[in-house]
Protein backbone atom coordinates (compact mmCIF):
# COMPACT_ATOMS: atom_id res chain seq x y z
CA UNK A 1 0.00 0.00 0.00
CA UNK A 2 1.11 3.26 -0.91
CA UNK A 3 2.15 5.98 1.78
CA UNK A 4 -0.09 9.00 2.13
CA UNK A 5 1.22 12.14 2.16
CA UNK A 6 0.54 15.74 3.47
CA UNK A 7 -0.34 18.35 0.37
CA UNK A 8 1.34 20.93 1.72
CA UNK A 9 4.54 19.59 3.88
CA UNK A 10 4.38 15.87 2.51
CA UNK A 11 4.59 14.54 5.89
CA UNK A 12 3.06 11.00 6.31
CA UNK A 13 -0.09 11.08 6.81
CA UNK A 14 -1.68 9.09 10.17
CA UNK A 15 -5.23 8.57 10.39
CA UNK A 16 -8.33 8.62 8.43
CA UNK A 17 -8.23 7.24 4.73
CA UNK A 18 -9.27 10.28 3.42
CA UNK A 19 -7.26 12.36 5.26
CA UNK A 20 -5.19 15.01 2.76
CA UNK A 21 -2.97 17.39 5.09
CA UNK A 22 -1.61 16.35 8.58
CA UNK A 23 -2.89 19.75 10.57
CA UNK A 24 -4.83 22.63 10.25
CA UNK A 25 -2.02 25.02 9.40
CA UNK A 26 -0.96 22.70 6.16
CA UNK A 27 -4.69 22.82 5.11
CA UNK A 28 -4.72 26.33 5.48
CA UNK A 29 -1.69 27.39 3.75
CA UNK A 30 -1.97 24.96 1.01
CA UNK A 31 -5.85 26.55 0.48
CA UNK A 32 -4.22 29.95 0.73
CA UNK A 33 -1.54 29.24 -1.89
CA UNK A 34 -4.13 27.48 -4.40
CA UNK A 35 -6.68 30.16 -3.70
CA UNK A 36 -4.61 33.35 -3.74
CA UNK A 37 -3.90 34.41 -6.81
CA UNK A 38 -8.06 34.64 -7.64
CA UNK A 39 -8.44 35.98 -4.56
CA UNK A 40 -6.54 38.86 -4.98
CA UNK A 41 -7.77 39.60 -8.25
CA UNK A 42 -11.37 39.52 -6.84
CA UNK A 43 -10.31 41.70 -3.72
CA UNK A 44 -8.81 44.53 -6.20
CA UNK A 45 -12.25 44.03 -8.21
CA UNK A 46 -14.19 44.28 -5.09
CA UNK A 47 -12.30 47.57 -4.08
CA UNK A 48 -12.59 49.48 -7.06
CA UNK A 49 -16.45 48.65 -7.18
CA UNK A 50 -16.72 49.57 -3.34
CA UNK A 51 -14.87 52.60 -4.28
CA UNK A 52 -17.18 53.91 -7.16
CA UNK A 53 -20.35 53.12 -4.47
CA UNK A 54 -18.82 55.08 -1.83
CA UNK A 55 -18.26 58.03 -4.94
CA UNK A 56 -21.86 57.73 -5.95
CA UNK A 57 -22.90 57.77 -2.81
CA UNK A 58 -21.50 60.43 -1.60
CA UNK A 59 -22.37 62.93 -4.71
CA UNK A 60 -25.86 61.50 -4.83
CA UNK A 61 -27.40 62.79 -1.22
CA UNK A 62 -30.93 63.36 -2.64
CA UNK A 63 -31.08 60.16 -4.47
CA UNK A 64 -31.23 62.14 -8.12
CA UNK A 65 -28.47 64.57 -8.69
CA UNK A 66 -26.54 65.51 -11.95
CA UNK A 67 -22.99 66.28 -11.77
CA UNK A 68 -20.23 66.66 -14.32
CA UNK A 69 -17.96 64.08 -15.64
CA UNK A 70 -15.15 65.60 -13.83
CA UNK A 71 -16.57 65.72 -10.78
CA UNK A 72 -16.15 62.15 -10.86
CA UNK A 73 -12.93 61.79 -12.33
CA UNK A 74 -11.17 64.14 -9.84
CA UNK A 75 -12.53 61.50 -6.93
CA UNK A 76 -10.75 58.35 -9.14
CA UNK A 77 -14.05 57.31 -10.26
CA UNK A 78 -13.56 53.73 -12.34
CA UNK A 79 -16.01 54.00 -15.36
CA UNK A 80 -14.99 50.66 -16.43
CA UNK A 81 -16.22 48.71 -13.79
CA UNK A 82 -20.20 48.33 -12.48
CA UNK A 83 -22.23 45.47 -11.26
CA UNK A 84 -24.68 45.52 -13.17
CA UNK A 85 -26.64 47.94 -15.49
CA UNK A 86 -30.22 48.40 -16.60
CA UNK A 87 -31.90 49.53 -20.13
CA UNK A 88 -34.81 51.63 -19.93
CA UNK A 89 -37.40 51.02 -23.03
CA UNK A 90 -36.28 54.47 -24.68
CA UNK A 91 -32.37 52.69 -24.71
CA UNK A 92 -31.07 54.60 -22.19
CA UNK A 93 -28.66 52.79 -19.93
CA UNK A 94 -27.95 53.23 -16.15
CA UNK A 95 -24.76 51.58 -15.19
CA UNK A 96 -24.95 50.77 -11.30
CA UNK A 97 -22.38 49.94 -8.55
CA UNK A 98 -24.65 47.83 -6.16
CA UNK A 99 -27.88 50.22 -5.75
CA UNK A 100 -25.94 53.51 -6.54
CA UNK A 101 -26.10 53.98 -10.66
CA UNK A 102 -25.35 56.78 -13.46
CA UNK A 103 -26.90 57.99 -16.33
CA UNK A 104 -24.48 59.71 -19.01
CA UNK A 105 -26.55 63.02 -20.17
CA UNK A 106 -24.84 65.46 -22.57
CA UNK A 107 -22.21 68.12 -22.28
CA UNK A 108 -20.26 65.83 -20.43
CA UNK A 109 -22.64 65.43 -17.03
CA UNK A 110 -24.13 62.02 -15.47
CA UNK A 111 -27.76 61.70 -13.95
CA UNK A 112 -27.10 59.62 -10.48
CA UNK A 113 -29.71 57.70 -9.24
CA UNK A 114 -30.01 55.78 -6.40
CA UNK A 115 -32.12 52.36 -6.89
CA UNK A 116 -35.34 51.23 -4.81
CA UNK A 117 -34.66 48.26 -2.13
CA UNK A 118 -35.21 44.95 -4.17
Amino acid sequence: MEERKCLECGEPLKGRADQKFCNDLCRNAYNNKKLGKSTKYIRRINRILKTNHSILEELNSEEKTTVYAKKLEKRNFNFDFHTHYYKTRNGNIYFFCYDQGYLKLDNNKYLLVKKEDI
